[in-house]
């Protein structure tokens, strides 16, 4: 299932509000990279946000490196939000950028911008890498003490007022030993009763005297053998 289709219009509005004020931010208004005023697209993986131009230069540097969204027109999951909020322009250009030579000449941006991320020219030395570090952090916090993402406040908020399922009740199991233990087997009316030491029994009596029995419980008019209509087979 595609993730974005789970973050409902409602929900991407607040994330493109985020971005906007992250976006007004001093070390945001520049491009992370060549420094062009009011960058309108961000790397969600590197956590920087760039200009147009370079927006399409780290589209070609493949997603294993640089995912590109724009900060208005596409839809944002909750953790590349909270990513962008957590990152930022100056403290990844802080690792990114660490040896770089003070005024260096740019000339081509985008050789400067394979340099940088693809060959790792300038990274630090000392500092590691803040991308892994933002990572590793997030998983050592328990998720009971984690903030909520946006997406979990609205559907926490949602279910708040859901009133709970209504309890059902199953019917319990007959305990069938249990009938047959308070089973009361008594004959029918205005039928002889048989003898205990009687050794021949009436097979069909018997079976009739126990459906008898079973019947009077659940008051049933029951028919003695006696009234049963038989009929004789011709050949």
């Amino acid at each position: 299932m595609n993730e974005k289709a789970s973050v409902s219009k409602e929900l991407n509005a607040k994330h493109i509000k985020i971005l906007e004020g992250l976006l007004k931010l001093p070390e945001n208004r520049e491009c992370a990279d060549c420094h062009s005023k009011a960058p309108r697209w961000a790397s969600v993986n590197l956590g920087i946000f760039i200009c147009m131009q370079c927006s399409g230069i780290h589209r070609s540097l493949g997603v294993h490196i640089s995912k590109v969204r724009s900060t208005t027109l596409d839809t944002w999951l909750p953790e590349q939000v909270t990513f962008m909020q957590a990152m930022g322009n100056e403290k990844s250009n802080s690792y990114w950028e660490a040896e770089l030579p003070p005024n260096f000449d740019r000339g081509s941006i985008e050789q400067f911008i394979r340099a940088k991320y693809e060959e790792k020219k300038w990274v630090s030395q000392t500092m590691p890498n803040p991308i892994h570090t933002l990572g590793e952090r997030r998983c050592d916090i328990p998720r009971k003490a984690r903030k909520y993402s946006l997406e979990e406040e609205s559907i926490t908020e949602h279910m708040s007022h859901v009133p709970p399922p209504a309890a059902r009740h199953r019917a319990g199991s007959l305990d069938m030993n249990h009938m047959m233990n308070n089973l009361i087997i008594s004959p029918p009316p205005n039928m002889p009763e048989h003898d205990a030491s009687t050794k021949k029994v009436d097979g069909a009596t018997d079976l009739f005297s126990l459906l008898y029995a079973a019947d009077v419980k659940h008051d049933r008019v029951v028919v003695p053998p006696s009234r049963w209509e038989t009929f004789e087979c011709k050949n």
